[in-house]
């Protein structure tokens, strides 16, 4: 900046003025005339800036290197542009003459406007806090008074927020110096100042200050809190006057538990029945309320209102079919005929019930009566045996019945008994186990019953086990010849059937093929 400030600029007024001054010069003809012309600009061109004065302008602490002809700070200020205000503290003063590297310091004071008593103060100012320009003003503040700076409210202490200063000396078009930024921020102060209001607080009589505007803010800004069910008079929307009287009548803290959910509220009812009206609560029929609806209300009551309704309700059970089983010497084994469907009876009551908030309370049966008797199903089943020819790799068999069940393998090994144990690798039968021997539910087929099972060949029922149950036969082997099983097969029972009391002639669903 100081090189900048050193150099003669091209727009500034000395080097527009000393252009002037050569254009107006006009050389003689020839040569050497124009060398004189340029001579005796240079010898010019030297002499004027080696006849200024070089100084350092500092406003509001920010500093600008200047050369100048002018001979007094006055005139300095001037020729930059910058206007010295009445208040403004300039070092040296105004008729100081200038000095080679002298330092001239300007510290300008900042433009205030202050609102206080329906009235606008235009000022300058140098203070830094509040406090400094209020006493420079000679404003008192009374308690509870409120000082508005720039939008917020500030204590008496506070530091008045920073200006914007000044920036720096630039020339203008004309070739004179202006001063950019030289009004700086304006400070606008607000002082409101606080009325009296006298407060009857439930019988608790005060005098509060405030500078609220409604009667709500004052008593929210006094800390006082107010409920629902208060009642403030004036009201709360109403304009603040100086002197003016303003009543609480407190509501008592209640609650009530009505419809299955609790309203916390505050009333200024004297009763239950008041509180409930309050609150839009209303009692039908039979309803009661805990306590009595006359009850004085206390502080923190607690209010129970009992919902109480009646009804009669027809309630139905069903009386459940059962399932007759029937023979049919016509019918073939293992198949089955749906005879009659079965259907549910009913059994109905008359019932009296007694709610209180949704919970029953009372119950008394009133009739009762088989509205509607069952229908049991019926189902034929087959008891004619009918024996069938079988051709087979291993031969040709005639069998009475075809039991479709899962096939599964094992030894003696895998029977589930260790070695040393007495029965190991003895059957069910007390056979000693070898293939062909099979074990299976004997509910199902009897034990000795000859089988044939195809990819297995002839088997022998003489064992059963603990996971044999129902359609499920377990096949055997000898050690080291195990071939494991785990499918569904055919199983032919062979002939000669067994006599009819020993055979199952319904055989269970049980395991269900997949």
């Amino acid at each position: 900046m100081l090189e900048e400030s050193i150099q003669p600029k091209p727009d500034s007024l000395e080097w527009r003025n000393f252009i002037r001054g050569i254009a107006s010069w006009r050389p003689r003809k020839g040569l050497l005339a124009l060398v004189a012309t340029l001579a005796l600009a240079s010898i010019l061109t030297v002499g004027y800036f080696q006849t200024q004065t070089q100084v350092t302008l500092v406003v509001d602490g920010r500093p600008e290197f200047l050369r100048t002809h002018q001979t007094s700070v006055e005139a300095l200020l001037k020729e930059t542009g910058l206007e010295v205000r009445s208040k403004d503290i300039v070092s040296p003063g105004l008729e100081a003459s200038l000095a080679d590297r002298e330092m001239i310091s300007v510290q300008r004071a900042r433009p205030a406007t202050v609102q206080v008593d329906d009235r606008t103060i235009e000022t300058q100012t140098h203070s830094q806090t509040l406090g400094e320009l209020l006493q420079e003003l000679g404003i008192v503040l009374q308690p509870r008074d409120r000082v508005i700076i720039e939008g917020q409210e500030v204590s008496l202490t506070a530091s008045l927020p920073e200006h914007n200063s000044p920036s720096r000396l630039v020339s203008s078009r004309s070739g004179n110096r202006d001063w950019h930024g030289q009004e700086g921020s304006s400070l606008h102060v607000v002082i409101q100042r606080a009325v009296p209001i006298h407060l009857d607080n439930s019988g608790h009589l005060v005098t509060i200050y405030t500078t609220k505007a409604t009667v709500g803010e004052a008593l929210r800004d006094e800390g006082i809190n107010l409920y629902l069910g208060d009642q403030v008079d004036p009201s709360l929307g109403s304009s603040i006057s100086a002197d003016m009287q303003v009543s609480i009548q407190r509501s008592k803290p209640a609650t009530i538990q009505v419809d299955g959910r609790f309203i916390k509220t505050r009333t200024l009812g004297e009763t239950v029945s008041e509180a409930l009206a309050q609150e839009g609560v209303t009692l039908l029929g039979k309803d009661y309320t805990v306590p009595d609806v006359d009850t004085p209300i206390v502080s923190e009551a607690a209010i129970r209102v009992a919902r109480v309704k009646e009804e009669t309700i027809i309630e139905q059970e069903p009386i459940s079919f059962e399932t007759a089983w029937q023979p049919d010497p016509n019918l073939e084994l293992d198949h089955q005929r749906l005879d009659q469907e079965g259907e549910d009876g009913v059994t109905k009551r008359r019932i009296y019930v007694v709610y209180e908030d949704s919970q029953e309370v009372e119950r008394a049966l009133e009739a009762e009566w088989v509205d509607q008797e069952p229908t049991n199903k019926v189902i034929a089943y087959g008891t004619k045996v009918v024996q069938r020819e079988l051709e087979t790799p291993e031969g040709d068999f005639t069998y009475w019945r075809k039991v479709r069940a899962l096939a599964t393998s094992y030894t003696a090994a895998t029977s589930g008994k260790s070695p040393d144990h007495p029965l190991y690798g003895i059957t069910r039968l007390g056979w000693e186990m070898r293939g062909g021997i099979v074990a299976v539910d004997p509910q199902v087929i009897n034990l000795e019953t000859e089988m044939y099972v195809p990819g297995y060949g002839i088997g022998m029922a003489g064992d059963t086990g603990g996971k044999v149950r129902g359609r499920h036969v377990d096949l055997g082997y000898e050690e080291g010849d195990l071939k494991l099983w785990y499918e569904w097969v055919d199983v032919y029972l062979l002939s000669p059937p067994p006599p009819a009391a020993q055979i199952r002639w319904v055989l269970p669903s049980w395991p269900r093929e997949r």
